[in-house]
């Protein structure tokens, strides 16, 4: 398993060097103070990169609400668990 990971990682790494050197024409890149030509595989890649930043930095709310509602749901279980032994353990009264 751990030879295919190294594999599929060398391959994912030739296809960006391929992608690098065809995608090697400089194009202006203007930002809002400046313009300066940049590499097009550069450009796409620091676009790339900060669309992934921004996915993550998005989803983190939701998953950290998650990760609250979880918890406090194994806290509810775990009191229910410990109510429901304790009854368990009641001795029964007869009438």
């Amino acid at each position: 398993m751990r030879i295919i990971k190294i594999l599929f990682i060398l391959i994912i790494m030739m296809l960006g060097a391929v992608f690098a050197v065809l995608n090697a024409e400089p194009v202006i890149f203007n930002y809002y103070f400046d313009s300066r030509p940049l590499a097009l595989s550069l450009v796409i890649t620091i676009a790339l990169g900060a669309g992934v930043v921004i996915g993550i930095l998005s989803g983190i709310g939701m998953v950290l609400g998650l990760k609250r509602e979880n918890a406090s749901l194994r806290q509810r279980e775990r009191l229910a668990n410990e109510e429901l032994r304790n009854l368990r353990n009641l001795p029964l009264q007869d009438k």
